[in-house]
């Protein structure tokens, strides 16, 4: 008797493998300087994996994910994520090779502080349908725009 055990879709694990293969990506990474680059590159019942390219200085709003949770690794040069620290926000840089794992509520911003390029890849479980873009204030976080996939992306 085989019995087929389902696992949870582990975001790190797919990012880790998506990354060490850039010959299944459907595209290469491009810059362009008037904004950051990005493309989906795969898509599965349960997730989907998206490439981003990252000039000196480009970076996201501050942002959720809609509900999914996810993870990003570096594929190359160093990214720094911004997330909320009580009523501050509070950078954590990470390197080529390095994975950040991230919850189904996790809102944070994204730049390239560096003066090099950097390409990274993001896997969402599920898949985005959805992303709430923030202020923070004084009072805290709040909502300036929802954007939904297919419409916005």
């Amino acid at each position: 008797m085989t019995s087929t055990l389902t696992l949870p879709t582990d975001p790190s694990a797919l990012a880790l493998r998506y990354a060490s293969e850039p010959e299944q990506w459907p595209m290469a990474p491009r810059f362009t300087p008037a904004a950051r680059w990005y493309a989906r590159v795969a898509t599965a019942d349960d997730h989907e994996a998206w490439l981003l390219t990252w000039l000196p200085g480009q970076q996201t709003d501050l942002h959720d994910h809609g509900g999914s949770a996810g993870a990003f690794t570096i594929v190359s040069g160093t990214l720094t994520e911004y997330t909320l620290d009580g009523p501050d926000l509070r950078g954590r840089e990470f390197a080529t090779g390095e994975v950040r794992r991230f919850g189904s509520r996790h809102v944070h911003l994204i730049r390239n502080t560096s003066r090099r390029p950097a390409v990274s890849l993001h896997v969402y479980a599920p898949a985005l349908t959805r992303m709430t873009r923030y202020e923070l204030s004084a009072e805290g976080l709040r909502p300036v725009a929802v954007e939904r996939a297919g419409a916005d992306w």
